[in-house]
């Protein structure tokens, strides 16, 4: 078995330590935002303000390479690129594939999805995937008509994922249409959610969720609902480096086991440095602020400078973390 496989294996068993919290490169965006999904160009050869395919493949090849990370999440057209060159040969690293786009997903630049009510949509073929795994997401609104649809197309995907001996793993996003107040998105998440599953037998079941972190109350009340659930968040905007290490410490302590980040990884100054950062939050090493010095520390010894100078980059910027237990220092 992989990491990953070993890691989900004693949650499973109730055998599991704060060392195998799971920690995902989620690099699946071009399945939302095309060519802008990219990351930022970093060289000055370039009119792009966005990198091209190739240097985004070498991100995850470097990031294969350093062996810090459980599971690489990609598109079906990446994993192909991926596994025809052998990139995955001997890796302990698990691949998966975006086996969904929703269209609240989608990110075509001027347009005007992410504020549409989403649409249930699925691109990737499951028959012909290059990898056990895969992530399905789903959206609720509050509208009976709009989540008893997303509810079929998830029950169909799940006979097709059985039919091709596919397991996956439940992403759900925040409501996106306005009908949900957003004070009450933590609470409607969680009980849709635990609704959604109730009806499923083990074999039916996701391996973990990825949900959004809407709160250390609102988290805390779902992952001790039923402790064999495992919880995952998502990392949602760029944010400082203090957010991202904050959103990992606060999740932790509510009993989250997994993350699954893909702007604040794409976007940081150094995407392979702020992983091996978060791996020392999660196995409880550094505190957050701690750990935010230490990577501007680490850049520094490699004679590079962060986007943001320390003060401004140690600082707290989303607001949902503040509401949680801060671990020490500065806030925005």
């Amino acid at each position: 078995m992989n990491r990953y496989e070993t890691k989900i294996a004693r949650m499973a068993a109730g055998t599991d330590t704060r060392a195998d919290f799971i920690l995902a490169d989620a690099k699946d965006a071009d399945m939302a935002a095309g060519i802008s999904a990219m990351g930022r160009n970093r060289t000055t050869d370039d009119l792009s303000p966005y990198r091209c395919r190739e240097g985004y493949l070498d991100d995850i090849r470097a990031m294969l390479e350093l062996d810090v990370v459980d599971i690489m999440l990609v598109s079906a057209s990446t994993l192909e690129t991926l596994v025809h060159e052998g990139a995955f040969n001997g890796s302990r690293v698990q691949p998966a594939i975006r086996a969904n786009d929703t269209t609240d997903l989608w990110r075509g630049r001027g347009s005007p999805y992410t504020t549409q009510r989403s649409v249930p949509f699925r691109s990737a073929s499951l028959a012909g995937a290059q990898t056990r795994l895969g992530l399905y997401s789903m959206t609720f609104n509050g509208d009976a008509e709009h989540d008893a649809h997303a509810l079929e197309c998830f029950r169909s995907f799940r006979e097709d994922a059985q039919a091709h001996g596919f397991s996956y793993f439940l992403e759900v996003f925040n409501p996106n249409e306005g009908r949900i107040a957003q004070s009450d998105w933590g609470v409607f998440l969680n009980d849709m959610i635990v609704r959604a599953l109730a009806g499923l037998r083990q074999a039916e079941r996701p391996e973990f969720l990825k949900i959004p972190f809407n709160g250390a109350a609102a988290l805390s009340e779902l992952c001790a609902f039923d402790p064999r659930m495992v919880v995952g968040i998502m990392g949602g905007s760029s944010g400082t480096t203090r957010d991202c290490l904050e959103l990992l410490h606060q999740a932790q302590a509510c009993g989250a086991r997994a993350a699954l980040f893909g702007r604040k990884i794409v976007d940081a100054d150094d995407p392979l440095l702020l992983i091996q950062v978060m791996r020392h939050v999660t196995d409880g090493d550094l505190l957050p602020e701690e750990a935010t010095c230490f990577y501007h520390d680490a850049l520094a010894r490699k004679g590079r400078h962060a986007a943001r100078p320390l003060g401004a980059d140690r600082c707290i910027t989303e607001g949902t973390l503040l509401d949680g237990p801060v671990s020490m220092g500065a806030l925005g």
